[in-house]
C-alpha cells in the first residue's frame, strides 16, 4: 500500500495575517491556547503544529527550525483541541457506543423471550462494560502522541501555534497572552494558507482499498 503523501492540488488558498510563537512544552500550550478563548478567540482561528510523523512527511524529513516553519505555509497543522475537549470527545464516544450496546443485548434478550427485568439488568450491564471497554481505545487514539511517546519529542523540537487576527488589538492582545505563557519567536506574519486534498477530514479514506492514489481515467 503506497504511502500518504502531499499532492499538488490546491483547494484553495487564503491570504491571512496571524500571531504565531513557538513552545517547548505542551501545558504551556494548552494553557495559553485557553487563555486565548477565554479572551474572545474563537476556537477555529487556533492552529497548533500537527503531529511530529506528519511533519516530517510533508516536509520531506528535512530539518527545519521551529520559527522558521511557523513561516511556511506547507507546514502541517491541526485545529487546537485542549485536555478538557478531548475528555470530553471520550466520554461522549464511549457513552454512545455503549448505549447501542445495551440497546442491542436488550432486543436480542427480547427476542430469546427474557423476562422484563432479566432484559434490563442484563442491558445494563453489557451497556457499562462496552462502554468502559472501549474507551482505552478511543483515548489512544486521540492522544496517539502521548500514547506513542512522541510528545516529549515535538516538545524539544517546538511545539507550534498560529492565532488569526483580524484587528490590530487582537495583535497586542495575542502577542502578550504567548508571551505570558512562555511562547519564544512570538511574532506577526501574513501568510497564504493553501488547502489541499490531504488536509480534509477523512481524506485518506478508501472505498476499495486496492486502488491506488492515481486519478481514474488518465492514461
Amino acid at each position: 500500500m503506497s504511502m500518504p503523501r502531499s499532492t499538488d492540488t490546491i483547494l484553495d488558498r487564503t491570504r491571512t495575517r496571524e500571531v504565531t510563537a513557538v513552545f517547548h512544552s505542551r501545558r504551556a500550550l494548552d494553557d495559553a491556547a485557553q487563555d486565548l478563548l477565554l479572551s474572545g478567540f474563537d476556537r477555529s482561528d487556533i492552529d497548533i503544529s500537527a503531529s511530529p510523523d506528519d511533519v516530517q512527511r510533508r516536509l520531506n524529513y528535512a530539518v527545519i527550525p521551529p520559527a522558521d516553519l511557523a513561516d511556511m505555509p506547507t507546514a502541517p497543522r491541526q485545529p487546537f483541541f485542549g485536555a478538557d475537549d478531548l475528555l470530553g470527545v471520550e466520554a461522549v464516544a464511549s457513552s454512545v457506543l455503549g448505549c447501542i450496546a445495551a440497546v442491542g443485548s436488550a432486543l436480542f434478550l427480547i427476542i430469546k423471550g427474557y423476562e422484563a427485568m432479566a432484559v434490563a439488568m442484563w442491558s445494563i450491564l453489557i451497556g457499562i462494560f462496552t462502554g468502559a471497554v472501549v474507551i482505552v481505545p478511543i483515548y489512544r487514539l486521540l492522544r496517539r502522541e502521548r500514547v506513542r511517546g512522541l510528545e516529549p519529542a515535538a516538545e524539544w523540537d517546538g511545539l507550534l501555534i498560529w492565532v488569526r487576527v483580524r484587528a490590530p488589538e487582537k495583535e497586542a492582545q495575542a502577542q502578550e497572552i504567548l508571551m505570558r505563557h512562555g511562547g519564544q519567536a512570538v511574532h506577526v506574519h501574513e501568510i497564504d494558507l493553501e488547502k489541499r486534498p490531504e488536509d480534509l477530514p477523512l481524506h485518506s479514506l478508501r472505498p476499495d482499498p486496492w486502488l491506488g492514489d492515481e486519478r481514474l481515467g488518465r492514461p
